[in-house]
């Protein structure tokens, strides 16, 4: 049975102001994309600055995190490059009652073998026998591209443990078919063609923002009815991928009305003022407007 099916966001960080992770703000924005109709959200991946958060204040919200009645919903990036980081941060999630992570190779190195990466999963299966992970393909940030074989086997070898592929990189949905293994892209202009060719459907940075077209799409194509909405879902996400950084312009349009979401972890900055309008422009063409956000 697949683990995931349906829409996911890769989450958003809230930050207080001296840059410290609003642990509170943060889960409620999470939350709220819950509340909306999303299947789950992702803490801590590359949408979430996990990559710069520090394993202290991660650990502060999956503690604070076990007690949300969503918390079935709600999937852990490590964001950690390290065996010993991920070991620390996935048996803290266990002894909180989470299961299932996101996790991408170790990135700085490149050249990475396959031999390699499946060495780095498999002692993190042999130390938490009853981990799920999701792999993260994602060449432009870990330096490593998942190939196929490199999924097969590692799903041959932990059958149990290796789950999902949440595919960052390219097509993967069109070469790779196993049975209960989750491929889900990580664009909203993949959702229609990758669940017409057997994917689950999507992990997104931009479903912060585009839940409600996003869920329509999906279920449409469920539902087989028409779909009414595809088209205007891709051009708002192809909206926010022409700005450069999907992060930047997600915090960009978020603060527009919530100034919470204007703090950025450097070397993350909002976009420049031009980039903003630019942004602003395009979406106010496509009628999709900044809403009253929560994190207030």
């Amino acid at each position: 049975m697949a683990l995931l099916k349906g829409v996911y966001a890769a989450g958003l960080s809230v930050l207080k102001e001296d840059l410290s992770l609003d642990v509170k703000k943060t889960i409620e924005h999470h939350e709220h994309l819950i509340k909306e109709g999303l299947n789950g959200t992702f803490f801590f991946g590359s949408t979430g600055q996990g990559q710069l958060i520090s394993i202290g204040e991660k650990k502060s919200l999956i503690s604070e995190l076990s007690h949300s009645k969503y918390k079935d919903n709600f999937f852990l990036g490590t964001g950690v490059n390290s065996l010993g980081d991920n070991r620390d941060l996935i048996n803290h999630s266990f002894n909180n009652g989470f299961d299932t992570f996101l996790i991408m190779p170790p990135a700085y190195y490149v050249n990475n073998t396959h031999e390699g990466v499946y060495k780095f999963y498999a002692n993190l299966i042999q130390q938490f026998p009853n981990i799920k992970i999701i792999l993260y393909n994602f060449q432009k940030l870990s330096q490593y591209l998942f190939s196929p074989q490199a999924i097969e086997k590692l799903v041959k070898d932990f059958p149990e443990a290796i789950r999902a592929c949440k595919d960052s990189s390219y097509n993967l949905y069109e070469i790779l078919k196993i049975p209960g293994f989750s491929m889900l892209p990580g664009s909203e202009t993949k959702l229609l063609h990758g669940l017409q060719n057997g994917a689950s459907g999507i992990i997104s940075a931009v479903t912060n923002v585009t839940y409600r077209l996003a869920i329509k799409v999906y279920d449409d194509f469920k539902n087989n009815r028409e779909q009414t909405v595809n088209d205007k879902l891709c051009a708002v996400r192809k909206a926010f991928d022409d700005t450069g950084n999907l992060i930047s312009a997600l915090h960009s349009f978020k603060s527009v009305e919530n100034e919470n979401y204007k703090r950025l972890l450097p070397p993350l900055t909002l976009p420049s003022t031009e980039k903003q309008k630019e942004l602003l422009n395009k979406l106010k063409e496509l009628n999709f407007i900044p809403r009253k956000n929560i994190a207030a």
